[in-house]
């Protein structure tokens, strides 16, 4: 769940309460779309505190940089690759 669903049960549960005057004997769709918009509110209040929560938790990066014990400068140049053989005659 998360604040889409939160959303959702808000506005159905508005549309319950104020939209449709249906007379059904066995529900009251006002008491039904009152618990909707306060479980809605209770998503939504609980999905901003997760991620508040979230937010609070101290990320260390740690970075380790590796350096060569000596400089490039001092070690021997590569050496040079054997010449190419005379072609065939």
């Amino acid at each position: 769940m998360g604040l889409g669903t939160g959303i959702f049960l808000i506005t159905l549960g508005a549309i319950l309460t104020f939209a449709i005057r249906a007379n059904i004997w066995w529900l009251d769709l006002r008491a039904v779309g009152w618990v909707f918009i306060l479980a809605g509110l209770g998503v939504v209040a609980t999905t901003l505190w997760y991620w508040q929560d979230r937010k609070k938790r101290a990320r260390t990066l740690i970075v380790e940089e590796n350096r060569l014990s000596h400089p490039t400068a001092m070690m021997p140049p590569p050496p040079d690759p054997p010449p190419p053989s005379a072609p065939p005659t």
